[in-house]
């Protein structure tokens, strides 16, 4: 993942470009009924049962929009939240206030939802050793927000993007001309750039391991579309000389069987591109 500075960064570029997108150069509907001087205070309301997720995200859009608004939060991030339950509250500017409502609660609808996904993952492998990683299938634009969420709902933060980790798929790997060819080309061109970065080698077949493993220098090897019997022996295989990770398509359902062939992680695009937002509002109070 990148650095703490780095992700900082990508939180307030994605609030900066928000605002930009849904204020322009004003909301007229504020601006037309409601005096400037107007305080008022609303209460974030949640209307459905999951993790909740991005009430520090809303901290800092408050912030942003305007410094002297002033949040009590109730209750926290990563916490369950069932219907009717009050989040926080939020007092100050009422034109300020509407300002920032929408850019808030789209961000927390599908933060908590992918909490909440998160969340039963990471039930489900309770007891196992391996842990549960989101993707890069995330949606242009607030992808640290999504991967922020991922955290909070206990899951861990794959690589962030093109840029911070390598990983060798099937595509590099016919490209480069197999796999120890683009093994090798990789470390020369790490060499040469004087890059730290991590490598990860994607194998999908029991001989590609092989082939892998007769390679140093990798960090991970992706079990892609393995069975289980297939797994189990990948995981013999390597026999803890780099690290484990099963991916492409598994479910809720197979996850834990998947965990139970001993891999390290599981890594799953469905936490963040198939999510279904958590129900809230922001009323008046």
């Amino acid at each position: 993942m990148i650095s703490k500075e780095q992700f900082e960064k990508e939180i307030e570029i994605i609030i900066e470009n928000a605002l930009r997108e849904d204020v322009g150069d004003g909301d007229h509907s504020s601006l037309a009924c409601i005096p400037k001087e107007a305080t008022g205070k609303a209460k974030l309301l949640v209307k459905d049962e999951g993790i909740l997720s991005g009430v520090e995200f809303a901290h800092r859009v408050f912030e942003k929009v305007d410094p002297q608004l002033k949040m009590e939060v109730l209750i926290e991030d990563g916490s369950r939240v069932k219907k009717r339950d009050v989040a926080f509250y939020v007092e100050g500017s009422s034109q300020s206030i509407l300002k920032a409502e929408r850019l808030v609660l789209n961000a927390m609808q599908r933060m908590s939802a992918i909490s909440t996904k998160t969340r039963t993952f990471v039930d489900r492998l309770e007891g196992t050793n391996t842990g549960i990683l989101d993707t890069r299938k995330t949606t242009p634009g607030i992808r640290a927000l999504e991967k922020w969420a991922v955290k909070i709902g206990g899951g861990e933060n794959h690589r962030f993007a093109l840029y911070d980790m390598i990983m060798l798929k099937d595509n590099h790997i016919d490209f480069a001309g197999g796999i120890k060819t683009a093994i090798q080309k990789t470390q020369n061109y790490l060499k040469e750039k004087q890059l730290d970065l991590k490598i990860i080698v994607e194998a999908r077949d029991l001989d590609e391991i092989r082939q892998i493993l007769e390679m140093d220098g990798i960090h991970r090897i992706l079990l892609d579309n393995f069975s289980y019997e297939q797994t189990r022996r990948a995981v013999e295989m390597i026999n803890g000389k780099c690290q484990t990770e099963s991916s492409g398509g598994i479910t809720l359902e197979t996850a834990r069987p998947y965990a139970e062939c001993g891999v390290d992680y599981i890594s799953s695009g469905a936490l963040t591109h198939s999510v279904h937002n958590l129900d809230l509002s922001l009323k008046a109070v």
